[in-house]
């Protein structure tokens, strides 16, 4: 079942350098991954407004967690999280099959 990684960018990017450093350095070698979103148009619904959002689908919520907690890609979040504030959350897809089941 797929998963997906959800970034949610709470701020303004404060430090375009290290924003730069993290795109050069956040390639997904190795891993399968499809960018569903990355910092689109989007119409805040509710709650306070977020800076960007990126949603990641993984084919698997192990390899998205393999992802995520690789050593490459570790090296790689110290500079999204220098640039500016953040949330993520991996999350499990969901099967309609199963929930009707």
């Amino acid at each position: 079942m797929p998963a997906y990684v959800v970034f949610v960018r709470e701020s303004p990017v404060r430090n375009q350098e290290e924003m730069d450093k993290y795109r050069s350095k956040s390639a997904s070698a190795g891993f399968t991954m499809k960018p569903l979103c990355v910092y689109g148009p989007m119409e805040t619904i509710e709650g306070e407004p977020a800076d960007g959002i990126v949603v990641l689908e993984f084919p698997s919520l192990e390899d998205a967690q393999a992802w995520y907690n690789s050593p490459a890609y570790q090296e790689a979040a110290k500079h999204r999280q220098a640039a500016a504030d953040y949330r993520g959350f991996i999350v499990e897809g969901f099967d309609l099959a199963k929930f009707k089941g």
